[in-house]
């Protein structure tokens, strides 16, 4: 399933530093390292605590990317010529927004699984145990933060009959930006103990 960048700039609530042209959007790309389709990706420039997204666009621009999503005025723009660059006011949160978005084109059942531990695990079993009635998508290996949870969502296309999808948190409000972009119809709580505790005030408000 792909989405023309004009349609990604108006979900996202973004507007175009530069507009080459509609691309068609297949693949979102947040790691320059993962970059195997360049024509139809579109680069997230996140910001972490230990590296900045755009310190990886010209590389990936030389590469054959021509769509980007960044926060704030681009440096260097000439250096972009012939590539679309939407801004946002942050990107962690466009690529939520996207793929929520994503998410509400589908109407098929999805199981979110959540907990300190065994949420991989427990995804694992389900679907062994399914596969063989169900399309199936599902998280990959431990694909469930913040960034995580999106990518996950991404892949879901017309094909699937069922989604069960992992949801890990480590600090107050992050279930919040996850609900929307998972929307399970069923959820499983697979424990509540001491992981990541220090993102929250007591145990009882993590589990809440």
């Amino acid at each position: 399933m792909s989405y023309g960048i004009r349609h990604i700039a108006g979900i996202i609530e973004g507007s175009f530093l530069q507009f080459r042209g509609d691309d068609p959007v297949e693949h979102l790309l947040l790691d320059s390292r993962r970059l195997i389709f360049p024509d139809t990706s579109l680069f997230f420039s996140l910001k972490g605590p230990r590296r900045d997204g755009r310190l990886f666009m010209e590389e990936l621009y030389k590469r054959g990317v021509r769509n980007f999503v960044v926060d704030g005025v681009l440096d260097g723009e000439e250096g972009f010529s012939g590539a679309n660059v939407i801004r946002v006011d942050n990107t962690l949160a466009a690529l939520q927004r996207l793929t929520a978005f994503h998410r509400r084109q589908f109407s098929l059942p999805v199981i979110g699984i959540t907990g300190s531990n065994g949420k991989t695990t427990v995804k694992e079993w389900l679907n062994q145990l399914l596969e063989d009635e169900y399309q199936i998508v599902r998280s990959p290996k431990s694909y469930n933060s913040q960034i995580g949870v999106p990518l996950s969502v991404w892949q879901l296309n017309a094909s699937h009959e069922l989604a069960i999808f992992e949801a890990g948190i480590s600090r107050r409000g992050e279930m919040q930006r996850l609900e929307p972009i998972i929307l399970p119809a069923i959820g499983i709580f697979t424990n509540i103990g001491e992981a990541h505790s220090e993102g929250f005030s007591s145990r009882a408000e993590k589990a809440a």
